[in-house]
């Protein structure tokens, strides 16, 4: 993927203001938690929702949005470098859905870069299984009920997904 790309993504985050931050309760597995605290992320940066998740601002802002950009961009949640690409789990088969540009306007930009669309699915699958894989099923089914309006379902991968390029 060019530095290009990157750069012309990273531009059109920072004019978004964070849409993707706001009222997303990124779900965290145990392993990511974990990581995060030892990172130095303080544990009430954390809430309940039925799945544990990053906590939000009073106006639904995640905690870690500030300056129009993510403080913990580089150690993310898994559905966080997965984005803009969300899922649903259906028995053995995790379905991967793609924002609508309405919600990300990066998708366009993917749209237009299918190496980037290509690299960023391929990161989506792998830190979506992860997730899936470190869940318990109770709350893997309190995020599986939120609606996600406005995607397209782009992708099936099985439930025990590993990637095989690597």
């Amino acid at each position: 993927m060019t530095e290009d790309w990157r750069a012309r993504a990273g531009t059109i985050c920072m004019q978004c203001g964070g849409r993707c931050c706001r009222d997303a309760h990124p779900p965290l597995s145990s392993s990511c938690c974990s990581r995060l605290v030892a990172e130095g992320i303080p544990e009430d940066s954390f809430e309940w929702r039925g799945y544990r998740a990053v906590r939000a601002r009073d106006d639904g802002t995640c905690i870690f949005h500030t300056a129009n950009r993510c403080s913990i961009h580089t150690m993310k949640p898994e559905t966080c470098r997965a984005g803009p690409f969300t899922f649903d789990v259906k028995g053995d088969v995790i379905e991967i859905f793609l924002k609508h540009d309405t919600i990300c306007p990066v998708v366009r930009l993917l749209k237009d870069v299918p190496e980037a669309y290509g690299h960023q699915l391929a990161l989506a699958k792998k830190s979506i299984a992860h997730l899936v894989a470190h869940l318990p099923d109770d709350e893997l089914a309190a995020i599986c009920s939120i609606d996600e309006p406005e995607t397209d379902k782009v992708a099936e991968i099985p439930r025990e997904y590993h990637d095989h390029r690597h």
